[in-house]
């Protein structure tokens, strides 16, 4: 099982899971709050996260990026330890068994839900393969924050709520930045063998020096959003000064990424990913707070 664990990145996880907390959460105090529709939300999201993690380890070695030269955690197609083929049918098996599972929450939440199932699917498939892959053209952090920020967030909340509201687009955004400078570690330690391969990433568009500029913005910028949502009313102080504890983490994680480059940044992208689960459940804990002293 080995290979099969090192395939779906457990470490990138957090990047499905946390959004998916604090989406339901905002959510639970709600009288037709389901556990059983958060708890589907969740599977569904991780099947989607596996399905992108599988289908950037195929299409990257099929597509000749992934190479001997790489810096990064092992690929398993890349290194022979999974034949290709089987990726690609764990990677299908997993896009059918989150549609599955995703027809329960379109039952439930409608054409809206519908819409956002077809767009996260072919967003999966989408961002390392097709005729216009996401993460070749600059567009990998654009995904991240829209798939696995708004869409996480925000959908997750009109499944249990029915509506949407201006917390959950605020809490969408700053997970939403969080999840995008996960993707732009990444991106940024393989600058040069994706420069090689003509995988025109943003780290690449934008140079290394340019990259630590964005990721500060990226890990900085959830705290400025929350703060600006408690000051105009829309969020509680419990979450917010709960949430602002990770802001430490935050902090070492900038000056981290700032004085490193190539390999050593493979650890701050765990720990970036980290950063989202545990500002999500800081966040989420004052929610819960708020909800009983009310």
């Amino acid at each position: 099982m080995q290979p099969w664990i090192l395939a779906i990145r457990p470490r990138t996880l957090p990047a499905a899971i946390g959004p998916l907390l604090i989406g339901n959460i905002l959510a639970i105090g709600l009288t037709q709050f389901s556990w059983l529709i958060a708890a589907i939300s969740m599977l569904c999201g991780l099947l989607l996260q596996i399905s992108v993690n599988l289908a950037n380890d195929y299409f990257d070695f099929k597509n000749g990026i992934d190479t001997d030269e790489r810096l990064g955690p092992v690929r398993v197609s890349q290194s022979g330890l999974i034949k290709p083929t089987a990726v690609r049918n764990a990677m299908v098996i997993c896009l059918v068994s989150a549609l599955l599972v995703g027809s329960l929450l379109i039952f439930h939440g409608g054409w809206p839900i519908a819409i956002l199932a077809a767009a996260s699917i072919l967003g999966a498939l989408c961002y390392s393969g097709g005729p216009y892959p996401l993460a070749s053209h600059g567009l990998g952090e654009v995904a991240a924050f829209v798939f696995f920020g708004l869409v996480a967030v925000v959908g997750s909340y009109y499944l249990q709520a029915g509506n949407t509201n201006l917390t959950a687009w605020l809490l969408g955004c700053a997970i939403g930045f969080f999840n995008a400078a996960i993707m732009l570690v990444n991106n940024t330690r393989d600058i040069k063998t994706d420069t090689k391969a003509g995988k025109k990433t943003l780290a690449v568009r934008i140079g290394e020096p340019q990259a630590k500029v964005l990721y500060q913005s990226f890990v900085y910028l959830p705290f400025g959003i929350i703060i600006a949502g408690f000051l105009f009313g829309a969020l509680d102080g419990w979450p917010v000064l709960l949430a602002g504890v990770s802001l430490v983490l935050a902090r070492n994680l900038s000056r981290d990424f700032s004085e490193s480059s190539g390999e050593a940044l493979n650890p701050i992208l765990g720990k970036t990913a980290k950063l989202t689960m545990i500002f999500s459940v800081l966040f989420s804990v004052g929610l819960i707070i708020s909800l009983n002293t009310v």
